[in-house]
């Protein structure tokens, strides 16, 4: 889920008057609002509305990057994160950042930075309830679920007298034109929006985080509603150079990989800690029903051997009758077995060769 830090556009909107505009923008721009939103966000029970309750919490991921998406020696890039925003603030110290569980989910967190950001922002004349438009396809039966759900507990959470979501439905080609093809930042029309998503180009944590670098980054118009390359104030204000420079000083380390994936995790610990993009849930972690043999297909984290759908046929192998949960297991124990044999047997063919 992103979040616009300077809408400009108001054709869809709930809002009445410039105040509760100008209220909105002060609101999404303040740390400890956005904060708020985010712990308030009961993501298990938006996943519900796609994979049910005993399914939710398979799809949810914690992260912009996955954690489990690069490591060090030793440790994950999630645990590489979580060392990093231990130091930003104490809300963070018990957070579980590991795919498939809400680690963000605390209300008792969400009022407690709600009462912050409400007296720093009263004490800048910004008027309570913050009205917050989100876009949804009508015709979308499970997106729209998901954002009353959304709505339901962000507004329970956090109290109506503080926060409303004001659900905006139309039509597919709308919100795809205030979202996604939105000409220019000027014409992103939302508040908070959950019509964003990402998949990795290659195997590095800058294939997401550099998609919102505020200098060239290819989606901050749609995930944060400002131009790339403008000098924009609202960036500024949110603190985007530092996390432009975060990630220079990752981009830069090329010679040593442990200390470029601590140098990202460092960028990813800033984006978390700032809220500006609330991760949700990921294509996979989702009900299917197939009958091809597990593990025939290719598999990778990026590129087109990891794309969600299959797209390279090569060793693919098809049965005559659906897969059972009993054989997908046994298919990735065997996988899984295999893959760390292959690993050592790579790692120690890798010492003969480098000295």
């Amino acid at each position: 889920m992103s979040t616009n830090i300077d809408r400009q556009s108001y054709n869809h909107t709930s809002k009445t008057t410039d105040a509760q505009k100008t209220s909105t923008k002060k609101a999404l721009l303040n740390k400890d609002f956005r904060q708020a939103i985010t712990f308030a966000f009961d993501r298990t029970a938006y996943a519900s509305q796609v994979n049910g309750k005993d399914g939710a919490t398979k799809m949810l991921r914690n992260l912009f990057v996955p954690p489990t998406f690069v490591q060090t020696d030793d440790k994950s890039f999630g645990d590489l994160v979580k060392e990093k925003l231990v130091g930003y603030d104490e809300s963070w110290k018990d957070i579980n950042l590991n795919d498939a569980q809400d680690g963000l989910y605390n209300p008792t967190k969400a009022k407690e930075k709600l009462a912050k950001a409400k007296a720093a922002l009263q004490a800048d004349g910004v008027q309570f309830p913050i009205h917050i438009d989100m876009p949804v396809d009508q015709t979308a039966t499970n997106k729209v679920q998901r954002v009353q759900s959304l709505k339901q507990s962000i507004e329970q959470n956090l109290g109506k007298e503080n926060v409303v979501i004001d659900i905006q439905q139309m039509s597919k080609d709308d919100v795809n034109n205030i979202t996604y093809f939105a000409e220019s930042a000027a014409a992103e029309d939302w508040d908070l929006s959950d019509n964003v998503g990402w998949s990795p180009d290659f195997q590095d944590p800058s294939t997401y985080l550099d998609v919102i670098k505020p200098s060239s980054g290819e989606n901050t118009k749609t995930y944060l509603g400002f131009d790339a390359g403008t000098n924009n104030a609202a960036a500024a204000q949110v603190g985007m150079d530092e996390y432009e420079k975060l990630l220079n000083e990752a981009e830069k380390e090329t010679n040593n990989t442990n200390a470029r994936y601590e140098k990202y995790a460092a960028a990813q610990a800033w984006l978390t800690d700032n809220a500006l993009v609330i991760p949700t849930t990921t294509l996979t972690g989702r009900p299917i029903l197939s009958r091809t043999v597990p593990f025939t297909n290719p598999f990778a984290w990026s590129g087109n051997k990891g794309n969600s759908e299959t797209i390279l046929y090569k060793y693919l192998e098809i049965q005559d009758e659906p897969i059972t949960q009993d054989q997908y297991k046994k298919a990735m124990d065997d996988w899984n077995k295999k893959r760390a044999e292959s690993n050592q047997k790579a790692q120690e063919e890798l010492a003969d060769h480098v000295k």
